[in-house]
């Protein structure tokens, strides 16, 4: 799994974790885990769900391409986290998209300003190119 990046206290993002991560991101207390991957990209953990709630950790898969923006996903993303107990670990296979994400719900949780948002995402190595937090920015004043 690639570097962890605590984006709060609720929210940490990364690359694909292997069955031990899960379990020690249980041991560590994470309670869920947002597998942002869809499960034809290499690389996936096939059965990632069972592994997850066998650690004790809530599971959502919610599938965002790596390129191109999607409101709805993002929005089914955030609509996730007011069921999901916290901490939440986001991933996807390097963790771009779970970074985004990460920082995507802090900045609607707190309702961040634009230079807020890019001043995190530069303390926290997040690249605000990233298409969904791109597209993210271009919408906060």
């Amino acid at each position: 799994m690639s570097d962890r990046k605590k984006v709060s206290d609720e929210f940490s993002a990364g690359g694909q974790p292997t069955p031990e991560t899960l379990q020690n991101l249980a041991n560590e207390g994470f309670k869920s885990v947002i597998n942002l991957r869809s499960v034809d990209e290499t690389g996936v953990l096939s059965d990632e769900q069972q592994q997850a709630e066998a650690a004790g950790l809530e599971y959502v898969n919610i599938p965002l391409n790596p390129t191109q923006a999607n409101d709805e996903s993002v929005g089914r993303v955030l609509s996730e986290l007011e069921e999901l107990p916290t901490p939440i670990f986001f991933h996807c296979q390097a963790g771009g998209r779970a970074g985004a994400l990460a920082l995507i719900a802090l900045a609607t949780q707190q309702k961040l300003s634009r230079e807020e948002v890019l001043s995190k995402a530069q303390a926290l190595g997040i690249n605000p190119e990233q298409p969904h937090l791109k597209h993210f920015l271009e919408n906060l004043p």
